[in-house]
């Protein structure tokens, strides 16, 4: 499928998702608009031929920058941008196909299927804590507790 449909389909899933979690409507838009870029930058990255976990830590940190960016240009929280703009990387087929294959009794699918959904997980948190860390990076300069007089 061409790339760009791909970041259009995603761009209305996260607009449907938004719709069904009451997303502000003035955020609506942005929110799958980083979703949509989210989408792109992991494509891209698996592309360049980057591991999967790796190429989710980028797409992540991109969507938790750009969220924690707009947020403070409008003014809101920026979960309300970076909820929808981690969506896409959300590797929930996977997990699905870890517990089929427990219930079949293919253990070892089950387990190489859990581990690379926990790598996945973990890969989402660490790129938005990265940004998170990146944006937050000297705002407790100045307010630490003084030790002596």
């Amino acid at each position: 499928m061409d790339l760009l449909l791909e970041v259009v389909i995603t761009f209305f899933a996260i607009l449907g998702f938004g719709v069904i979690f009451s997303v502000p409507k003035r955020v609506l838009f942005i929110g799958g608009a980083v979703g949509g870029w989210t989408w792109f930058a992991l494509q891209m990255s698996l592309q360049m031929g980057i591991t999967n976990v790796v190429a989710t830590v980028i797409a992540s940190f991109t969507a938790a920058a750009m969220a924690h960016f707009l947020a403070k240009k409008l003014h809101i929280p920026a979960t309300t941008i970076s909820i929808p703009g981690i969506l896409p990387l959300v590797p929930g087929s996977l997990a699905y196909f870890t517990m089929l294959a427990f219930v079949e009794g293919e253990y070892i699918t089950g387990l190489e299927n859990g581990v690379q959904t926990m790598l996945q997980a973990g890969a989402i948190a660490a790129g938005m804590v990265l940004a998170l860390s990146l944006f937050s990076f000297g705002k407790g300069i100045g307010n630490r507790y003084e030790t002596g007089n």
